[in-house]
Protein backbone atom coordinates (compact mmCIF):
# COMPACT_ATOMS: atom_id res chain seq x y z
CA UNK A 1 0.00 0.00 0.00
CA UNK A 2 1.41 3.36 -1.06
CA UNK A 3 1.75 5.95 1.70
CA UNK A 4 0.56 9.39 0.66
CA UNK A 5 3.29 11.93 1.37
CA UNK A 6 3.07 15.68 1.61
CA UNK A 7 5.65 17.85 -0.18
CA UNK A 8 7.24 18.54 3.22
CA UNK A 9 7.73 14.80 3.77
CA UNK A 10 9.58 14.31 0.48
CA UNK A 11 12.84 15.35 2.08
CA UNK A 12 16.49 14.59 1.46
CA UNK A 13 17.45 12.02 4.07
CA UNK A 14 20.65 13.28 5.69
CA UNK A 15 20.57 10.96 8.71
CA UNK A 16 18.37 8.47 10.54
CA UNK A 17 16.80 11.21 12.68
CA UNK A 18 15.39 12.86 9.55
CA UNK A 19 13.66 9.70 8.42
CA UNK A 20 12.46 8.74 11.90
CA UNK A 21 10.42 11.95 12.22
CA UNK A 22 8.52 11.09 9.05
CA UNK A 23 8.13 7.40 9.89
CA UNK A 24 6.96 8.22 13.40
CA UNK A 25 4.21 10.39 11.92
CA UNK A 26 3.21 7.60 9.51
CA UNK A 27 3.27 5.03 12.32
CA UNK A 28 0.98 7.16 14.50
CA UNK A 29 -1.51 7.49 11.62
CA UNK A 30 -1.55 3.77 10.88
CA UNK A 31 -1.71 2.70 14.51
CA UNK A 32 -5.14 4.24 14.90
CA UNK A 33 -6.45 0.98 13.46
CA UNK A 34 -3.65 -1.56 13.80
CA UNK A 35 -1.68 -0.43 16.81
CA UNK A 36 -0.79 -3.96 17.95
CA UNK A 37 0.61 -5.19 14.63
CA UNK A 38 4.04 -4.91 13.10
CA UNK A 39 4.28 -2.81 9.95
CA UNK A 40 7.03 -3.14 7.35
CA UNK A 41 7.80 -0.28 4.94
CA UNK A 42 10.22 0.39 2.11
CA UNK A 43 11.55 3.91 1.59
CA UNK A 44 12.70 4.57 -1.99
CA UNK A 45 15.39 7.20 -2.52
CA UNK A 46 16.71 8.87 -5.66
CA UNK A 47 20.34 9.71 -6.47
CA UNK A 48 20.24 12.67 -4.07
CA UNK A 49 18.70 10.49 -1.30
CA UNK A 50 15.42 12.39 -1.57
CA UNK A 51 12.37 10.30 -0.65
CA UNK A 52 10.52 9.22 -3.79
CA UNK A 53 8.08 6.79 -2.28
CA UNK A 54 7.15 5.00 0.96
CA UNK A 55 5.31 1.72 0.66
CA UNK A 56 3.68 -0.40 3.36
CA UNK A 57 4.78 -3.89 2.30
CA UNK A 58 3.09 -5.96 4.95
CA UNK A 59 1.46 -6.07 8.37
CA UNK A 60 2.04 -8.96 10.73
CA UNK A 61 0.96 -9.74 14.26
CA UNK A 62 2.12 -8.33 17.56
CA UNK A 63 5.40 -10.26 17.26
CA UNK A 64 6.49 -10.13 13.63
CA UNK A 65 5.78 -9.41 9.98
CA UNK A 66 6.94 -11.83 7.31
CA UNK A 67 8.48 -10.32 4.17
CA UNK A 68 9.92 -11.80 1.01
CA UNK A 69 12.64 -10.15 -1.13
CA UNK A 70 10.27 -10.14 -4.12
CA UNK A 71 7.75 -8.06 -2.15
CA UNK A 72 10.39 -5.72 -0.76
CA UNK A 73 12.13 -4.91 -4.06
CA UNK A 74 9.13 -4.91 -6.38
CA UNK A 75 8.21 -1.24 -5.87
CA UNK A 76 11.80 0.11 -5.63
CA UNK A 77 12.58 -1.50 -8.99
CA UNK A 78 9.41 -0.11 -10.55
CA UNK A 79 10.18 3.35 -9.18
CA UNK A 80 13.81 3.06 -10.37
CA UNK A 81 14.98 3.72 -6.86
CA UNK A 82 18.74 4.14 -6.49
CA UNK A 83 18.90 3.47 -2.75
CA UNK A 84 16.58 1.82 -0.27
CA UNK A 85 15.87 2.02 3.45
CA UNK A 86 13.69 -0.59 5.12
CA UNK A 87 11.71 0.20 8.25
CA UNK A 88 9.52 -1.76 10.62
CA UNK A 89 8.01 -1.12 14.02
CA UNK A 90 7.98 -3.04 17.29
CA UNK A 91 4.56 -2.63 18.95
CA UNK A 92 6.12 -3.68 22.27
CA UNK A 93 8.35 -0.59 22.21
CA UNK A 94 11.49 -2.76 22.51
CA UNK A 95 13.94 -1.47 19.91
CA UNK A 96 16.65 -4.12 20.20
CA UNK A 97 16.77 -6.16 16.95
CA UNK A 98 15.83 -9.82 17.26
CA UNK A 99 17.71 -12.65 15.56
CA UNK A 100 14.93 -12.71 12.96
CA UNK A 101 15.41 -8.96 12.34
CA UNK A 102 19.13 -9.52 11.79
CA UNK A 103 18.50 -12.45 9.47
CA UNK A 104 16.00 -10.61 7.26
CA UNK A 105 18.36 -7.63 7.11
CA UNK A 106 21.22 -9.89 6.06
CA UNK A 107 19.03 -11.42 3.34
CA UNK A 108 17.66 -8.13 1.99
CA UNK A 109 21.09 -6.46 2.07
CA UNK A 110 22.57 -9.17 -0.15
CA UNK A 111 19.61 -9.14 -2.53
CA UNK A 112 19.83 -5.35 -2.79
CA UNK A 113 23.53 -5.61 -3.57
CA UNK A 114 22.81 -8.12 -6.35
CA UNK A 115 19.99 -5.97 -7.80
CA UNK A 116 22.11 -2.80 -7.47
CA UNK A 117 19.52 -1.20 -5.19
CA UNK A 118 21.62 -1.02 -2.01
CA UNK A 119 19.94 -1.17 1.39
CA UNK A 120 21.38 1.84 3.22
CA UNK A 121 19.74 1.11 6.56
CA UNK A 122 17.15 -0.90 8.42
CA UNK A 123 15.34 1.06 11.12
CA UNK A 124 13.26 -0.36 13.93
CA UNK A 125 10.86 2.27 15.26
CA UNK A 126 8.35 2.81 18.01
CA UNK A 127 6.31 5.78 19.15
CA UNK A 128 9.20 6.98 21.30
CA UNK A 129 12.42 6.08 19.52
CA UNK A 130 14.28 4.10 16.89
CA UNK A 131 17.19 1.75 16.29
CA UNK A 132 19.36 2.12 13.19
CA UNK A 133 21.33 -0.86 11.86
CA UNK A 134 23.62 1.56 10.00
CA UNK A 135 24.29 3.87 12.96
CA UNK A 136 25.00 0.96 15.29
CA UNK A 137 27.49 -0.66 12.89
CA UNK A 138 25.38 -3.81 12.67
CA UNK A 139 24.65 -3.29 8.97
CA UNK A 140 28.39 -3.18 8.21
CA UNK A 141 28.84 -6.36 10.24
CA UNK A 142 26.04 -8.15 8.40
CA UNK A 143 27.42 -7.01 5.04
CA UNK A 144 30.32 -9.41 5.59
CA UNK A 145 27.97 -12.38 5.98
CA UNK A 146 28.01 -15.04 3.26
CA UNK A 147 24.80 -16.77 4.33
CA UNK A 148 22.72 -15.36 1.47
CA UNK A 149 25.50 -14.82 -1.05
CA UNK A 150 25.21 -17.27 -4.00
CA UNK A 151 28.09 -19.73 -4.30
CA UNK A 152 29.09 -18.44 -7.74
CA UNK A 153 29.41 -14.90 -6.34
CA UNK A 154 31.53 -16.17 -3.46
CA UNK A 155 33.84 -17.87 -5.97
CA UNK A 156 34.07 -14.71 -8.10
CA UNK A 157 34.92 -12.66 -5.01
CA UNK A 158 37.59 -15.17 -3.94
CA UNK A 159 39.17 -15.10 -7.42
CA UNK A 160 39.20 -11.28 -7.48
CA UNK A 161 40.78 -11.11 -4.02
CA UNK A 162 43.40 -13.71 -4.97
CA UNK A 163 44.22 -11.80 -8.17
CA UNK A 164 44.46 -8.53 -6.26
CA UNK A 165 46.80 -10.12 -3.70
CA UNK A 166 48.95 -11.63 -6.47
CA UNK A 167 49.28 -8.25 -8.23
CA UNK A 168 50.14 -6.58 -4.95
CA UNK A 169 52.83 -9.16 -4.20
CA UNK A 170 54.21 -8.90 -7.75
CA UNK A 171 54.55 -5.12 -7.47
CA UNK A 172 56.22 -5.52 -4.10
CA UNK A 173 58.74 -8.05 -5.47
CA UNK A 174 59.36 -5.91 -8.54
CA UNK A 175 60.07 -2.84 -6.41
CA UNK A 176 62.39 -4.89 -4.18
CA UNK A 177 64.26 -6.28 -7.19
CA UNK A 178 64.64 -2.78 -8.62
CA UNK A 179 65.93 -1.48 -5.30
CA UNK A 180 68.36 -4.39 -4.95
CA UNK A 181 69.60 -3.78 -8.48
CA UNK A 182 70.24 -0.12 -7.77
CA UNK A 183 72.15 -0.96 -4.59
CA UNK A 184 74.29 -3.48 -6.47
CA UNK A 185 75.22 -0.85 -9.04
CA UNK A 186 76.04 1.64 -6.27
CA UNK A 187 78.34 -0.91 -4.61
CA UNK A 188 80.16 -1.60 -7.86
CA UNK A 189 80.64 2.11 -8.47
CA UNK A 190 81.86 2.65 -4.90
CA UNK A 191 84.43 -0.17 -5.24
CA UNK A 192 85.75 1.29 -8.45
CA UNK A 193 85.98 4.81 -7.01
CA UNK A 194 87.66 3.55 -3.85
CA UNK A 195 90.25 1.65 -5.92
CA UNK A 196 91.00 4.86 -7.79
CA UNK A 197 91.54 6.74 -4.53
CA UNK A 198 88.39 8.87 -4.33
CA UNK A 199 87.71 10.36 -0.85
CA UNK A 200 85.09 8.41 1.14
CA UNK A 201 82.96 11.56 1.57
CA UNK A 202 82.78 11.97 -2.21
CA UNK A 203 81.92 8.28 -2.74
CA UNK A 204 79.14 8.54 -0.15
CA UNK A 205 77.78 11.66 -1.82
CA UNK A 206 77.78 10.16 -5.33
CA UNK A 207 76.52 6.65 -4.52
CA UNK A 208 74.14 7.30 -1.64
CA UNK A 209 75.79 4.56 0.40
CA UNK A 210 76.68 5.04 4.07
CA UNK A 211 80.25 5.63 5.30
CA UNK A 212 80.12 2.29 7.10
CA UNK A 213 79.26 0.38 3.92
CA UNK A 214 81.89 2.23 1.86
CA UNK A 215 84.51 1.69 4.57
CA UNK A 216 83.97 -2.09 4.45
CA UNK A 217 84.54 -2.32 0.69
Amino acid sequence: MNITLTDKEKIKVMNSDDLYKIMQSILLREQRVDQDREHFWTVCLNTANVIMNIELISMGNVFSTGVLPMEVFSIPLQKRSVNLIIVHNHPSGELKPSDADKDVTDHLYQVGKFLKVPVLDHMIISNKGFYSFADSGLLEELSQSLKYVPVFMQKEKAVKEAKKEFEKESKKNSAKAHKDGQKEKALEMAKMMKEKGYPIEEIVQLTGLSKTVVGKL
